[in-house]
């Protein structure tokens, strides 16, 4: 997967001080390369509430993309889903309901009605979905999450962190971008029942396009925005406020100063060729490393590019076949000198396995090298 996370930058480097948020843990990065930009208490365990539902919408999206689904699809509602406790959509065991109905009151009504039943369909119980949602949460590299059910209803056993929060985002909008727009939608209406999307920021901020609020007694008031102004798309994670209207102005505050503090630049294009790297025992020499997205780093507004050093290390030797997005070097970017992070760099083609006479020259090669 293209881009790991940079470290925060030095703060004698940044011209403007980050903010103090009335919460207690945020983080901010940059979507496109994962560079965190703030953050406070980013791997503090915390109950996610309902933004568990971006795993569970993470695993709708993946389902539906693989045909396991389909949007006009009638699914039975069982009493489980039904009863469920929380915000609901108001979905009814003797009404079917479609998927492509269920995912929007996922989201834009917060359903937790919406979470057992889509859960049902694709794991055929809510504990068997729970292992799905763990299994993909090591599989983004989710690393102090664990998820007990696909609501967000509490649980000791039921956490996650800002950090976590903010790669999940991440990979809804870099996996799942047809779908990503339903994020945005500000109310939905299903069983004559209108409600309003919970993310005040669609109405505050018109660069603002996503993502999702949480909110229980134990963990405050909650809420992941995404905002995309020029070049830059910022995720904002900012948890534990103490009202609905502090959960927006705090993550308001967030993003303007990601946007004031620094200054954007792309690097390089999706799919550029940043270098040809040498392949052994392949059908081609070499391959072209690069990234599956337009790689923009973020610097302190003032601090000329310039200053920026990159270093490109090939992962040696890359013996075939040689799968496209598979990962095949690490970028090292240092500003004057400190290290801004490695970020992996992936093949941009597959090279297939050369012939016997090209793999056994390869393999003479290899054993003298």
């Amino acid at each position: 997967m293209a881009g790991a996370l940079l470290g925060v930058l030095p703060a004698s480097a940044q011209t403007l001080p980050p903010p103090s948020l009335a919460a207690s843990a945020w983080l901010l990065v940059d979507h496109a390369s994962g560079q965190e930009l703030v953050a406070n208490n980013a791997d503090k365990r915390v109950e996610p509430a309902s933004l568990t539902k971006l795993m569970t919408a993470y695993l709708s999206f993946g389902a539906l993309k693989q045909g396991k689904l389909k949007p006009d699809q009638v699914l039975p509602v069982s009493e489980r889903a039904w009863k469920i406790d929380g915000s609901r959509m108001f979905i009814e065991p003797r009404k079917p309901v479609t998927v492509d109905e269920l995912v929007h009151g996922m989201i834009i009504q917060s359903g937790n009605d919406a979470c057992i039943a889509l859960a049902e369909a694709i794991a055929g119980s809510e504990e068997a979905f729970v292992a799905l949602m763990n299994r993909e949460a090591q599989r983004l590299g989710l690393k102090d999450t664990h998820f007990v059910n696909a609501t967000g209803l509490p649980d000791p056993q039921h956490y996650s962190t800002a950090r976590d929060l903010s790669l999940l985002a991440r990979a809804i909008i870099r996996d799942f971008p047809e779908y990503y727009p339903i994020y945005s939608t500000k109310s939905y209406t299903y069983n004559k029942i209108t409600q309003p999307n919970r993310n005040r920021l669609l109405w505050l901020d018109p660069t603002v396009d996503g993502m999702k609020t949480g909110h229980t007694e134990s963990a405050g008031f909650c809420l992941i925005a995404s905002s995309k102004r020029g070049l830059r798309r910022l995720i904002s994670v900012v948890l534990g406020t103490e009202s609905d209207n502090a959960r927006a102005q705090e993550s308001l505050k967030l993003l303007n100063h990601g946007y004031l503090a620094f200054d954007a630049y792309k690097l390089y294009d999706k799919g550029q060729a940043i270098a040809k790297l040498r392949t052994y025992k392949g059908a081609s020499r070499t391959v072209g490393a690069g990234f599956d997205q337009d790689f923009v780093v973020s610097l302190p507004k003032g601090v000329p590019l310039d200053r920026l050093k990159v270093q490109l290390t090939s992962r040696q030797p890359l013996i075939a076949p040689v799968a496209a997005g598979s990962v095949v070097g690490t970028l090292r970017l240092t500003l004057d000198d400190r290290s801004l992070g490695d970020f992996p760099v992936t093949a941009l083609e597959d090279v297939p396995v050369a012939g016997l006479f090209g793999r056994s020259w390869d393999a003479l090669k290899l054993f003298f090298q």
